[in-house]
């Protein structure tokens, strides 16, 4: 397994929290804006149930992504975007932070960070910007997005009109606890996800920059960059898809009296099997490796492309304020 010094590629430290802060937030608003329509149809063809009786036909994520248009205007592909938005800048400085520091507690004694330990951080990074952001962020997008009213139609008034509002229906109507509801699920969607993504995006890394001594004390070409991060990003949902489709139906329902979450899972996992049989649990796999994929190219990115021009720049997070 490969090892590298604790202080970070090329021998400098690891990015501030300021600069997580704004290349993270800045390649999270950029992956938001590009991806959103994809997760949007994912999102719908999860909750769908058709193909579940006999004569119904399935919908593929191209039909699906047309129905929406069709009857929602274009619009419609951008349900949640403000829910997502909202949180992306914590979000993404929360990954990149939580990472860095992972990975510089996990190091070993002599400051090599081995695979093992980047798997782990990935891990931990993963699960802390779950709990801290991802899940409200998720519930609150999941609310929107499964609205089938259409945005062309004045008369037609929706249940949640924007994602605050959405925000404070949600709290109001089900208690702040519905925020959090398929929390440990969407923290092991995350976490594998992180632990994935790194790993697979550090080696690659690390390998091309072997391959190419040129480029073994500075950053490689973006193009480069954009690719090895298109391939990390699809190793999570293919491991994971399962996960996600339950806390996406787990999400979209208010919670039943006396129901735990545990029971939730098992009869959303056992009314899933029975009615739509197992390729249910895998529904939505292609538009959400579309976006996932080059959601990561687009984040790994531009976060590459900010963090080494905050680096160059000087730039300090000092007394409250950026100073150069």
């Amino acid at each position: 397994m490969s090892a590298k010094s604790v202080k970070g590629e090329h021998g400098k430290k690891p990015a501030s929290a300021a600069t997580n802060l704004i290349a993270g937030g800045g390649a999270g608003m950029m992956e938001a804006l590009v991806c959103h329509p994809l997760d949007t149809i994912k999102v719908r063809m999860q909750l769908s149930r058709r193909g579940r009786t006999p004569g119904s036909k399935k919908r593929g994520f191209v039909a699906t992504g047309r129905d929406i248009v069709k009857k929602e205007t274009a619009f419609g592909l951008y349900k949640g975007l403000g829910a997502v938005m909202t949180g992306i800048v914590p979000k993404m400085a929360i990954r990149f932070t939580s990472y860095e520091w992972y990975k510089q507690a996990l190091a070993g004694e002599d400051g090599s960070i081995s695979s093992r330990a980047t798997f782990l951080a990935g891990l931990g990074a993963g699960v802390t910007e779950a709990v801290a952001v991802v899940t409200p962020m998720e519930v609150v997008k999941i609310r929107m997005q499964a609205q089938y009213h259409s945005l062309s139609d004045p008369l037609d008034v929706p249940k949640y009109r924007s994602a605050p509002h959405a925000l404070l229906t949600v709290v109001k109507d089900e208690g702040i606890g519905a925020l959090y509801r398929g929390v440990s699920l969407t923290a092991l969607r995350q976490g594998t996800n992180q632990a994935a993504n790194f790993t697979a995006y550090t080696e690659l890394k690390e390998l091309l920059q072997r391959l190419q001594p040129e480029y073994q004390n500075k950053n490689l070409p973006s193009y480069q960059t954009t690719v090895i991060g298109l391939i990390s990003g699809a190793v999570g949902p293919f491991t994971n898809a399962p996960i996600d489709t339950i806390k996406t139906r787990l999400q979209k329902t208010p919670a039943e009296p006396g129901q735990t979450a545990v029971q939730r899972i098992a009869l959303i996992s056992k009314d899933m099997f029975r009615q739509e049989g197992p390729k249910a649990f895998y529904k939505g796999i292609t538009p959400r490796v579309m976006r996932v994929a080059p959601g990561q190219a687009v984040t790994f990115t531009v976060y590459e492309y900010l963090k080494k021009k905050l680096e160059d720049s000087n730039i300090a997070f000092i007394g409250g304020k950026f100073e150069e």
